[in-house]
């Protein structure tokens, strides 16, 4: 049975990939630091706080082979510009960064050992524009950055790198913005409707398990015609 490893998994469009997966029949190992609102019980949990890089190396031991990855952690704080906590600001480099890039570096080896393995980073239309939320906006264009870069080291190994893009999708974090941002966003959105994690989730499964093997170092645009205003 194939593995996969998906962090944010506790809620949302987490929570969505990791039932897509284990419907899909695979073993799933759910990573967050808060599983109040998860029932998946065929999921293997671990409670962990993704701010502690130093220790993401030792948390993949004894885990077993994982063949797919799915950075999906992420954090937003409707912060303006000039008055950003530098509290938030290392939070989110951490989270949304930081943490992505260690993980690929831990997998790598063995993915590369096997000859197979595929990584999804879940970044946003956020990347593409200024976005009102200034690290946020930054951390996802680098997270769509460091998928090309690891597709280019990983592909001649056999494994794939590729990243979804998601427009406003109803989550816990949508849900926090302003209704203001919402209204903007909602503007250019041709179906008039917010995104379902489940929408998302099919997506990341898609290119985690079944997308042919040339789909490498792409970005999935999953917007309906939005983007951040």
């Amino acid at each position: 049975m194939n593995t996969v490893l998906i962090t944010g998994a506790g809620r949302g469009i987490g929570l969505a990939t990791a039932r897509a997966f284990v419907k899909a029949g695979w073993r799933v190992i759910a990573l967050d630091k808060d599983f109040s609102t998860f029932d998946l019980e065929e999921a293997d949990r671990i409670e962990f706080d993704l701010r502690n890089l130093d220790r993401i190396p030792d948390l993949l031991e004894d885990r077993g082979e994982i063949h797919a990855l799915v950075n999906n952690a992420g954090v937003l704080y409707c912060d303006p510009y000039d008055a950003i906590p530098a509290s938030h600001r290392e939070e989110i480099l951490a989270v949304n960064l930081e943490a992505p890039a260690q993980l690929i570096e831990a997998l790598a080896p063995q993915m590369k050992r096997r000859k197979s393995g595929r990584i999804v980073n879940v970044g946003s239309v956020a990347a593409f524009t200024g976005h009102p939320d200034l690290w946020y906006g930054i951390t996802k264009a680098g997270i769509l950055n460091l998928t090309k870069a690891w597709a280019k080291e990983l592909g001649p190994h056999g494994v794939l790198v590729n990243a979804v893009a998601p427009g406003p999708t109803q989550t816990a974090m949508y849900d926090q913005l302003p209704q203001s941002r919402k209204d903007g966003v909602m503007k250019s959105v041709y179906s008039g409707r917010v995104c379902s994690p489940e929408e998302v989730a099919q997506a990341i499964l898609w290119l985690g398990s079944a997308c042919p093997e040339y789909i490498n170092g792409t970005t999935l645009d999953i917007n309906d015609g939005s983007y951040p205003r």
